[in-house]
This record gives C-alpha cells, sequence and structure tokens, in this order.
C-alpha cells in the first residue's frame, strides 16, 4: 500500500524555526497554564493573573508537586507567593525571590 506524501500548506502561513522559550525557573508556564505576562511568548492552554497571597505557616518551595521534590527556597510564615493554581493540594506561581515552584496549599492564605 503506498503511502500518501504528506500535506503541505498552501493558503494560510506555516510554523517556521526554533522558539525561545523563557527560563521556566523564573517565569510560570505549563502545557495547561502560564502567566497571562507571557501570552505571545508562550502558548498555553489558559493564562491567569498571579493572585498575591500570604503563607501562613512556613513551606518548602519545590519544583515538582511532590513532597519528596527537592526544595529550590525556605519560605517563611508571612511571605508572598504570587500565586497561579491552587490544585491537588498544591499552590503554584512565583516566591518571594521570583522563582517559580510549588507550596502546600495548606500554606497559603485564602
Amino acid at each position: 500500500m503506498a503511502r500518501n506524501p504528506p500535506s503541505q500548506v498552501t493558503d494560510g502561513f506555516a510554523l517556521t524555526g526554533s522558539s525561545s522559550l523563557p527560563d521556566p525557573a523564573t517565569n510560570a508556564y505549563r502545557k495547561d497554564l502560564a502567566d497571562v505576562g507571557l501570552a505571545g511568548r508562550v502558548i498555553a492552554s489558559h493564562y491567569a493573573e498571579p493572585l498575591a497571597r500570604r503563607l501562613i505557616a512556613p513551606a518548602k518551595l519545590v519544583v515538582t508537586p511532590s513532597a519528596e521534590a527537592e526544595p529550590i527556597a525556605s519560605l517563611q510564615e508571612g511571605d508572598q507567593l504570587l500565586v497561579l493554581d491552587i490544585s491537588l493540594g498544591w499552590a503554584w506561581g512565583y516566591g518571594p525571590d521570583g522563582r517559580v515552584g510549588y507550596v502546600p496549599a495548606e500554606a497559603v492564605a485564602p
């Protein structure tokens, strides 16, 4: 059975070249959600405006939402977190020094 050659775009446009994504350590984006300030620079299903919240308990900022994840910062009660998402027991956003990560949701004030 002969295979059809790949179709080519004849009307419209084609995306070419490499993309240069911003540093994920200091720019909050995932496939499902990104900081609205990154619209036009990254593609995500949804965009959100970060909401300032205070920690009500000390917490470790970690790269992945897991109790076993290596901490990237130790946060104190009263520190500000710019939150983009709270789900499955984790809050995701920017820590006080601008690094992106997760903290346990119970450490974040409502």
